[in-house]
Formats: structure tokens, sequence, C-alpha cells
């Protein structure tokens, strides 16, 4: 391993950990706030399961300009133009503020209209009117916390937005036994618990940001157009591309859905485990943009490169030991998971196949953190859309219609497969074409 590759590595390590412990601790508190909520009854989880759609878009615009955020500020940093990079900071703040804000102020008012859309009963409005005024206060503020992490790690840190990720967490199960039950809140408490949190992350991360000069409070109109447009350039399709996997999770939920109830079942605990199974890949991919998108400022494309081999080697031998460990402790998991010994067959079945392609679906993954960080965002986009709607979703019926049930595992495994193989391919060409378009720039700029 040469010195370069070893200090890369150090780097990306010491960038990525923080991120798995935070993502860890988001997920943890999470999984206890359904608990609660889970004991208060049919009608408040009916509440929340109809607010996670909804959710999904709000979330899509957030992780857009959070995306957008990353790229041109690391650029803007890379290429030693500080003073720009606080003026975007201090964009993307505004433009964050106002946008969200919006959408929780149009949800507010439409909410009735937008739950008839999504099927639910009249009965269930009161309930869930009592749970979206606090939830939409607490996903606006958490979007404004994120916007926070997003501007540390631009510049490079990701320790606070990690520890402060753990901090809100603990406050948030803390907090939820106390505004549900002893406080008599009900389904509201859990929404007031979180607001709560992310005050108090808030309080810590922006207090921070203003006193290391990371955002700048003098505007100058033409340079925050300029940036404007940078922004909405990289944003607009790292948006779209944040609402393809929810269609496409409903299309394979369709697929799987003819299998009847309890393949469902399995399919859904099977998805939750690639979730906890791929921490470390969505921790990359947090990771590398600051990264690289100060190389690509810096114009050094090489060490970009070497930065996505490791990465790459590491995913793939990472995810493959995941599958054997999968494998091993496949009937035990599934024992765990459910008590219903069919879904517990199916599952099996399901850990036997698909998670050997999680290497592949990582790879995948990091080509597009990797596009969207280098301001390709449109070809992150196309990834994106490549990977599920012309890889993933037909392999996965062809394979039921030839193979039945193991078919379809089978599909999903060499649909992921394809999926990395297509987005390193569309990678490598990108790299090649930038490179020449480089080396043209640097030839006439010495004429």
């Amino acid at each position: 391993m040469t010195s370069q590759t070893k200090s890369l590595a150090v780097q990306l390590y010491r960038m990525t950990m923080p991120m798995i412990i935070g993502v860890l601790a988001i997920m943890s508190y999470q999984l206890v706030d359904s608990a609660f909520i889970g004991q208060l009854g049919v009608k408040p989880l009916a509440a929340v399961g109809f607010t996670i759609p909804v959710y999904q878009l709000i979330i899509g615009i957030q992780v857009g300009i959070g995306i957008a955020t990353t790229a041109v500020i690391a650029q803007a940093l890379g290429a030693n133009k500080e003073d720009h990079a606080r003026q975007l900071g201090t964009l993307v703040v505004a433009v964050g503020f106002l946008s969200i804000l919006l959408l929780c102020v149009l949800i507010w008012f439409n909410q009735e209209a937008l739950l008839r859309l999504l099927g639910a009963e009249p009965e269930l409005y009161p309930t869930v009117r009592e749970y979206w005024f606090p939830w939409l206060i607490s996903a606006w503020l958490g979007a404004m916390l994120y916007f926070g992490y997003s501007i540390y790690r631009a510049q490079g840190h990701t320790k606070a937005p990690g520890v402060v990720m753990v901090v809100t967490s603990i406050i948030n199960m803390i907090l939820d036994p106390l505004f549900i039950f002893t406080f008599d809140m009900g389904i509201a408490g859990a929404a007031w618990a979180t607001i709560c949190a992310f005050l108090v992350g808030c309080v810590i991360i922006y207090p921070k940001i203003l006193a290391k000069h990371w955002v700048s409070l003098k505007l100058r109109l033409k340079e925050n157009l300029s940036g404007l447009q940078q922004l909405v350039a990289i944003m607009l399709p790292a948006m779209m591309s944040q609402f393809i996997p929810p269609i496409s999770a409903m299309a394979a939920t369709a697929i799987v859905a003819g299998y009847g109830e309890t393949v469902v079942a399995a399919w859904g605990l099977g998805t939750r485990l690639e979730f906890f199974s791929i921490i470390v890949v969505l921790a990359l991919t947090m990771a590398m943009p600051p990264m690289v998108g100060r190389l690509r400022g810096a114009g050094e494309l090489d060490k970009i490169h070497l930065l996505v081999k490791i990465a790459v080697g590491f995913v793939f031998v990472w995810q493959l030991l995941i599958a054997l460990i999968g494998i091993a402790l496949a009937s035990p998991i599934g024992n765990l998971l459910t008590t219903d010994q069919t879904v517990s067959d199916i599952l099996t079945d399901y850990l036997w196949r698909v998670p050997f392609s999680f290497g592949a679906l990582g790879i995948c993954m990091i080509m597009v953190s990797v596009a969207n960080a280098m301001g390709k965002s449109m070809r992150a986009l196309s990834i994106s859309a490549l990977r599920l709607l012309c890889c993933y979703l037909p392999c996965l019926w062809l394979g039921s219609q030839l193979g039945g049930l193991n078919g379809m595992f089978l599909g999903a495994l060499v649909g992921n497969v394809a999926a990395g193989i297509m987005s390193w391919v569309i990678y490598r060409k990108g790299m090649k074409k930038l490179k020449r378009a480089m080396a043209a720039e640097a030839t006439l700029s010495k004429v």
C-alpha cells in the first residue's frame, strides 16, 4: 500500500466512523419511538403509517438540498474560495429554511386532501391532526439540523454531526415515554419529544457554525444568484433521485404481493435487514462527498479515483463478510424476528441468496454519491434510475416469472449485481471524459 493510498484510507475511516455511530443512533431512536407508539393502539399506528409517505416527500427535498450543499461548498473550498463557501453556507440555510417551512405549511392546510388521496378513513382525521401539528414542526427542525450537518460535512468535519446525532437520539428516547405516557400526551407526545431533541441539536450545531465563520451574514446579490444556480442545478436531480426508491419499493411490493401475505411479511423483514446490513455503505455515502468535492475543486482527479477504489474494495469485502454471516445465522435470525415458521423459512431462503448482491448494491450507491459530489447530478440521477428501473425491477419480475419465489430472490441478486457493474462502467466513462476535458482546458490556457 502506497503512502498516498494509506493517507486517503485513514482519512476516509476518520470521516466514516462518526457517521456509522450517528446512523445507528438514529435507527435506534426510531425503533424505540415505534415501539412506544405501538402501545397506544391501532389508530395511532395507522396515523404514523399515513405519515410515512408524506415524510418521504419532505426527506426527498431535504436530502436534495443537503447533497447540493456538500457538493458546492466542498468544491469551493477545494478551489480555495473560502469567502464563496461562506456565501453558499448562508444561501443553503436560507433556502432550506424557507422551502421546508413552506412545504410543511402546505401539508398542514391540505392534510385532509392528502389523507383522502392516501385512502385514510375519515374517523382517523382527528388522530392525524393531533399528531401532524407537532410532527410538522419536528420535520422542519429536523431539516434545519440536517442542513447544519451538511455544512459540517462539506467543511470536512463529521465528528460533531455524529455526536449530535447520538445526543438527540438519547434525548428523544428519554423524553418519549415521559411525554407519551407520564404527561398523557399520546401520539403527539412522540412528536413533541422529537421537537425538544432537535431543538437541542440546533442549539449545539448552529452557534458552532457561526463561531467557525462557515456562513456569512453579508449578502451579495450577484454572488448569491450565482450560488443559487449552482445549488438548483445539483438539487433538483438529487431530489428526483430520492423519489425513485419509494416508487420502486411499491412496484417490488406489488410483485411480491402475488405470493401472499406470508411472503410479503418475509420480504418486509428482509428489506429491513438489508438496511441494517448496508449501514457502513450509508455512512460512506455521507463521508465521501466532502472529500471528493474538495479534490474535484482542486482538480485532483487521480486522487478521487484512488479514493473510490479504496471505498469500492472495502465495500465489496465487507458486504461479502456480512452475507456469509447472514447465511450462518439465517435460521436463528428468522426465528428471532418472527414466530411464524413459514415466514421464517422464506426469510431464510432470502438470506441465502439476496445479501450476496449487497456489495454490488453498495458500489452503485457509492457511484451515485461520488457523481453528486462532483457536481454531476444528472449522472447520479441516471445511475439511480437505471439501477431500479432497468436492472433491479425487471430482473425481480423475470426471476419471479421463470423460477417462482426462489427465482424472484435470484432475480433480486442478479438485478443488484447488474446495477453495480452498470454504475461502475458509467463512472469510468465519466472520469475519462472529465480528464479529457480538463486536459483540453489546460492546453488552451497555455496557448
